[in-house]
């Protein structure tokens, strides 16, 4: 596996976010791997994700980049046959310790899904849910944490004379929105995207990357995309995963998006990058 060493200058304002910072780190892989049953499916994942930055995981269908996603937060669980060796730490502490409370490890890492999840509920409660299920009763506390969360996804002006409004009634780019709104009013480190643009048009698409760039000042942000325009304009970071010589998903290259897209130091890297398999 490949790894680059210089710390990115972020795309932000010009490439200011995380100049002249050493970032720590938020996330740590040690020799990760995963089964499902007999299925290799990550192999030896090594990988450092700096807070408050966006990391993006590429590379081709089927080789774990959604599943590497779904470690950080543990929703591998949910399938009984999956098994884990290695390491995941979050902020230095293991996610997998029998200790770990998942509920309250899901909450620190959100996750917002290909396709936006919208309870069939109003726009309110579909923010509101989380802040109650963590504990928050009081009326105006959920109103501060509905208005703000709709603030930081820049939907509260659109939105705050329409909160009783059914959340499936919107277009699916303000659904997304939603989606990520919800997400943050539970205050997480994390926030996790799996291919959450692939189902927008083109304006959907550059809002909600607007958003993470913006969202990235405070949270850290993973990514996985097949889009290697939105991997460029959006990321610090970029984790090209491929399949091994043994078809098992792995991290192949690892670096500051800006050098791994101009200077891939593998010619598998330049070829999936360019387009030419993939």
């Amino acid at each position: 596996m490949i790894f680059h060493g210089a710390v990115p200058e972020s795309k932000l304002n010009g490439g200011s976010r995380m100049s002249g910072k050493s970032p720590n780190i938020k996330i740590k892989t040690k020799n990760l791997n995963l089964h499902y049953g007999t299925f290799h499916a990550l192999g030896d994942v090594t990988m450092d994700i700096k807070e408050r930055s966006i990391t993006a995981i590429i590379g081709p269908s089927g080789c774990g980049k959604s599943t590497l996603l779904r470690v950080f937060n543990r929703m591998n669980d949910l399938i009984p046959s999956c098994r884990i060796t290695g390491d995941v730490l979050l902020d230095g502490d293991s996610v997998y310790d029998k200790s770990t409370d998942v509920v309250e490890l899901r909450k620190k890492v959100g996750m917002v899904f290909q396709k936006p999840n919208i309870f069939p509920m109003s726009i309110y409660d579909n923010i509101a849910i989380g802040p109650r299920r963590h504990g928050i009763s009081r009326k105006s506390r959920l109103n501060e944490i509905v208005e703000r969360s709709l603030t930081r996804v820049a939907l509260w002006d659109e939105m705050k004379d329409s909160l009783n409004r059914p959340g499936l009634e919107l277009p699916a780019g303000a659904q997304q929105r939603l989606c990520i709104a919800r997400a943050v009013a539970v205050e997480p480190d994390v926030i996790l995207m799996d291919e959450s643009c692939s189902a927008l048009d083109p304006e959907s698409t550059m809002k909600v990357e607007e958003l993470m760039l913006s969202l990235a000042e405070k949270y850290t942000i993973i990514i996985v995309t097949h889009n290697m325009e939105q991997a460029r304009r959006v990321s610090d970071m970029s984790a090209f995963m491929m399949l091994n010589e043994n078809r098992v998903g792995s991290l192949h290259e690892y670096g500051p998006t800006i050098e791994l897209f101009t200077n891939p130091q593998s010619k598998v890297t330049e070829d999936y990058i360019t387009g030419r398999f993939g």
